[in-house]
Protein backbone atom coordinates (compact mmCIF):
# COMPACT_ATOMS: atom_id res chain seq x y z
CA UNK A 1 0.00 0.00 0.00
CA UNK A 2 1.60 3.36 -1.12
CA UNK A 3 1.67 6.49 0.82
CA UNK A 4 -0.61 9.78 0.52
CA UNK A 5 0.80 11.99 -1.77
CA UNK A 6 1.74 15.75 -0.51
CA UNK A 7 -0.99 17.07 -2.47
CA UNK A 8 -3.30 15.06 0.04
CA UNK A 9 -1.27 15.63 3.19
CA UNK A 10 -1.47 19.60 2.23
CA UNK A 11 -4.96 19.63 1.99
CA UNK A 12 -5.45 17.63 4.75
CA UNK A 13 -4.28 20.88 7.43
CA UNK A 14 -1.81 19.37 9.54
CA UNK A 15 0.47 21.20 11.08
CA UNK A 16 3.18 20.27 8.90
CA UNK A 17 1.89 22.37 6.23
CA UNK A 18 1.03 25.13 8.65
CA UNK A 19 2.49 28.81 9.33
CA UNK A 20 3.33 29.27 12.86
CA UNK A 21 1.54 32.73 13.96
CA UNK A 22 5.02 34.19 15.04
CA UNK A 23 4.06 37.88 14.54
CA UNK A 24 3.20 40.09 17.36
CA UNK A 25 4.27 43.29 16.65
CA UNK A 26 1.32 45.63 14.95
CA UNK A 27 3.19 47.37 11.79
CA UNK A 28 1.39 50.24 10.46
CA UNK A 29 1.21 53.79 9.26
CA UNK A 30 0.12 56.11 12.63
CA UNK A 31 -3.82 56.90 11.85
CA UNK A 32 -5.31 59.92 10.17
CA UNK A 33 -6.97 61.42 13.28
CA UNK A 34 -3.11 61.49 14.54
CA UNK A 35 -2.16 63.01 11.43
CA UNK A 36 -4.74 66.36 11.68
CA UNK A 37 -1.54 68.58 11.29
CA UNK A 38 0.92 68.61 8.36
CA UNK A 39 3.86 66.71 9.58
CA UNK A 40 3.52 64.82 12.33
CA UNK A 41 7.60 64.22 14.33
CA UNK A 42 9.20 61.35 15.13
CA UNK A 43 11.51 59.60 16.35
CA UNK A 44 13.86 55.85 15.52
CA UNK A 45 14.59 54.54 19.08
CA UNK A 46 14.96 50.88 18.31
CA UNK A 47 15.49 48.69 15.39
CA UNK A 48 13.88 45.04 15.63
CA UNK A 49 13.97 41.97 14.10
CA UNK A 50 10.95 40.13 14.59
CA UNK A 51 10.19 36.20 13.55
CA UNK A 52 7.70 36.43 11.44
CA UNK A 53 9.07 39.20 9.00
CA UNK A 54 12.16 39.73 7.03
CA UNK A 55 12.23 42.89 6.72
CA UNK A 56 13.75 44.79 9.86
CA UNK A 57 10.73 46.75 12.14
CA UNK A 58 11.14 50.40 13.53
CA UNK A 59 9.75 51.62 16.68
CA UNK A 60 9.22 55.30 16.62
CA UNK A 61 8.26 57.43 19.25
CA UNK A 62 5.79 60.41 17.89
CA UNK A 63 5.35 63.56 19.63
CA UNK A 64 2.40 62.51 21.18
CA UNK A 65 4.20 60.21 23.42
CA UNK A 66 2.60 57.19 21.26
CA UNK A 67 4.62 55.05 19.72
CA UNK A 68 4.10 53.13 16.40
CA UNK A 69 5.94 50.52 14.37
CA UNK A 70 6.86 50.70 10.90
CA UNK A 71 9.12 48.85 8.39
CA UNK A 72 12.67 49.95 7.98
CA UNK A 73 14.05 51.82 4.91
CA UNK A 74 17.69 50.77 4.15
CA UNK A 75 19.80 53.25 5.61
CA UNK A 76 17.61 54.12 8.65
CA UNK A 77 19.64 54.67 11.81
CA UNK A 78 18.44 54.64 15.58
CA UNK A 79 17.91 58.06 16.74
CA UNK A 80 16.98 59.42 13.13
CA UNK A 81 13.69 62.19 12.88
CA UNK A 82 11.49 61.03 10.41
CA UNK A 83 7.88 62.82 9.92
CA UNK A 84 4.66 62.21 8.52
CA UNK A 85 2.56 64.09 6.55
CA UNK A 86 2.11 66.01 3.11
CA UNK A 87 4.29 68.55 3.83
CA UNK A 88 7.12 65.96 4.85
CA UNK A 89 10.49 66.49 2.89
CA UNK A 90 11.63 63.61 0.74
CA UNK A 91 14.07 62.06 3.49
CA UNK A 92 15.04 58.16 3.58
CA UNK A 93 12.10 56.90 5.90
CA UNK A 94 9.79 59.59 6.03
CA UNK A 95 5.52 58.83 4.70
CA UNK A 96 4.08 61.26 2.54
CA UNK A 97 0.52 60.55 0.39
CA UNK A 98 1.30 59.92 -3.02
CA UNK A 99 0.24 63.07 -3.97
CA UNK A 100 3.36 64.52 -2.19
CA UNK A 101 5.57 62.21 -3.71
CA UNK A 102 7.03 63.68 -7.40
CA UNK A 103 7.13 61.24 -9.80
CA UNK A 104 10.57 58.58 -10.38
CA UNK A 105 10.86 58.70 -6.77
CA UNK A 106 11.19 55.02 -4.72
CA UNK A 107 9.06 53.87 -2.91
CA UNK A 108 7.71 50.60 -0.22
CA UNK A 109 4.83 49.58 2.03
CA UNK A 110 2.58 51.26 -0.24
CA UNK A 111 -1.01 51.32 1.29
CA UNK A 112 -3.80 50.12 -1.00
CA UNK A 113 -6.90 52.08 0.61
CA UNK A 114 -6.29 55.28 2.43
CA UNK A 115 -5.63 54.52 5.86
CA UNK A 116 -5.25 50.61 5.42
CA UNK A 117 -1.13 50.81 6.80
CA UNK A 118 0.19 49.67 4.27
CA UNK A 119 -0.44 46.44 1.74
CA UNK A 120 2.11 46.18 -0.77
CA UNK A 121 6.05 46.04 -1.37
CA UNK A 122 7.08 44.89 1.73
CA UNK A 123 9.23 42.67 1.02
CA UNK A 124 13.42 43.01 1.72
CA UNK A 125 14.73 44.94 -0.78
CA UNK A 126 12.15 45.10 -2.75
CA UNK A 127 10.97 49.18 -3.80
CA UNK A 128 8.18 50.57 -6.50
CA UNK A 129 8.92 53.68 -8.38
CA UNK A 130 6.36 56.46 -8.67
CA UNK A 131 5.72 56.56 -12.87
CA UNK A 132 3.07 58.76 -13.07
CA UNK A 133 -0.12 61.03 -11.50
CA UNK A 134 -3.68 62.58 -12.66
CA UNK A 135 -6.01 64.42 -11.08
CA UNK A 136 -6.98 61.22 -8.83
CA UNK A 137 -5.09 58.38 -8.98
CA UNK A 138 -0.74 58.16 -9.13
CA UNK A 139 0.23 55.07 -11.29
CA UNK A 140 2.78 52.90 -9.09
CA UNK A 141 5.11 50.33 -10.96
CA UNK A 142 6.26 47.08 -8.80
CA UNK A 143 8.93 45.46 -8.74
CA UNK A 144 7.12 42.56 -11.02
CA UNK A 145 7.28 45.12 -13.48
CA UNK A 146 3.60 45.57 -13.73
CA UNK A 147 1.87 48.57 -13.09
CA UNK A 148 -1.04 49.16 -10.31
CA UNK A 149 -3.23 52.73 -10.00
CA UNK A 150 -4.06 53.71 -6.40
CA UNK A 151 -5.56 56.72 -4.89
CA UNK A 152 -3.58 60.04 -4.34
CA UNK A 153 -4.30 59.57 -0.58
CA UNK A 154 -2.75 56.77 -0.07
CA UNK A 155 0.41 56.99 1.80
CA UNK A 156 4.21 54.95 1.31
CA UNK A 157 7.64 54.96 2.64
CA UNK A 158 10.46 57.03 1.35
CA UNK A 159 13.22 54.88 -0.03
CA UNK A 160 13.97 50.81 -0.14
CA UNK A 161 12.99 48.10 1.98
CA UNK A 162 15.93 47.02 4.58
CA UNK A 163 17.88 43.79 4.25
CA UNK A 164 17.94 43.96 0.47
CA UNK A 165 21.30 41.38 0.82
CA UNK A 166 19.31 38.86 2.87
CA UNK A 167 19.57 36.49 -0.29
CA UNK A 168 22.81 36.33 -0.88
CA UNK A 169 24.00 34.98 2.36
CA UNK A 170 24.02 31.07 1.73
CA UNK A 171 21.99 28.42 3.81
CA UNK A 172 25.22 26.71 3.75
CA UNK A 173 23.72 23.52 6.36
CA UNK A 174 20.50 21.46 5.22
CA UNK A 175 19.28 21.93 8.49
CA UNK A 176 19.07 26.03 8.43
CA UNK A 177 17.25 25.90 4.97
CA UNK A 178 14.63 22.62 7.02
CA UNK A 179 13.43 25.32 9.71
CA UNK A 180 13.80 28.00 7.30
CA UNK A 181 10.88 26.36 4.88
CA UNK A 182 9.52 25.33 8.37
CA UNK A 183 8.51 28.40 9.36
CA UNK A 184 6.67 29.14 6.26
CA UNK A 185 4.48 26.29 6.41
CA UNK A 186 6.76 24.68 3.40
CA UNK A 187 7.53 21.12 3.48
CA UNK A 188 11.15 20.39 2.69
CA UNK A 189 13.11 18.47 1.30
CA UNK A 190 10.16 17.64 -1.86
CA UNK A 191 10.79 14.38 -3.35
CA UNK A 192 10.53 14.07 -7.20
CA UNK A 193 7.44 11.67 -8.04
CA UNK A 194 9.35 10.39 -10.35
CA UNK A 195 11.57 8.74 -8.05
CA UNK A 196 9.02 7.28 -6.10
CA UNK A 197 7.68 3.56 -6.39
CA UNK A 198 4.87 3.64 -8.89
CA UNK A 199 2.27 2.83 -5.61
CA UNK A 200 3.63 5.82 -4.19
CA UNK A 201 2.69 8.81 -7.25
CA UNK A 202 0.87 8.25 -10.15
CA UNK A 203 4.80 9.35 -11.82
CA UNK A 204 6.55 6.84 -10.44
CA UNK A 205 7.71 3.84 -11.89
CA UNK A 206 11.16 2.41 -12.56
CA UNK A 207 11.29 4.32 -16.09
CA UNK A 208 11.76 7.19 -13.66
CA UNK A 209 9.28 9.39 -16.29
CA UNK A 210 5.75 10.22 -16.18
CA UNK A 211 4.65 7.72 -18.69
CA UNK A 212 1.78 9.54 -19.62
CA UNK A 213 0.24 13.28 -19.46
CA UNK A 214 1.12 15.20 -16.91
CA UNK A 215 -1.57 17.09 -17.65
CA UNK A 216 -5.09 16.85 -15.60
CA UNK A 217 -7.69 18.40 -15.74
CA UNK A 218 -9.21 21.04 -12.43
CA UNK A 219 -11.55 18.26 -10.91
CA UNK A 220 -9.13 15.82 -10.42
CA UNK A 221 -9.25 13.60 -6.73
CA UNK A 222 -6.44 14.89 -4.97
CA UNK A 223 -4.51 11.25 -5.89
CA UNK A 224 -4.32 11.93 -9.57
CA UNK A 225 -4.33 15.78 -9.40
CA UNK A 226 -0.13 16.53 -9.87
CA UNK A 227 1.41 17.81 -12.68
CA UNK A 228 -0.04 20.29 -14.85
CA UNK A 229 -3.76 21.34 -13.22
CA UNK A 230 -5.60 22.77 -16.03
CA UNK A 231 -3.01 23.33 -18.35
CA UNK A 232 -3.89 26.20 -20.87
CA UNK A 233 -1.33 24.86 -23.84
CA UNK A 234 1.64 21.81 -23.43
CA UNK A 235 4.87 21.20 -25.39
CA UNK A 236 7.54 23.89 -26.88
CA UNK A 237 6.50 27.03 -27.31
CA UNK A 238 6.36 28.16 -31.46
CA UNK A 239 8.81 31.06 -32.17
Amino acid sequence: MGKRLRVQRLGRGGPTFRAKKKGKLDVEYPSYLQMRDSVLNGQVVALLKEPARSVVVAKVLLEDDSACYILAPEGLQVGQMIKFGKDADLNIGNVLPLRSIPEGCAIFNIELTPGDGGKLVRSTGSYALLVGKDSENAIIKLPSGKTKSLPLDCRATIGCASGGERTEKPFVKAGKKYYYMKAKGRKHVKVRGVAMNASDHPFGGEQHHPGKSKSVKRGAPPGRKVGHVASRRTGRRKK
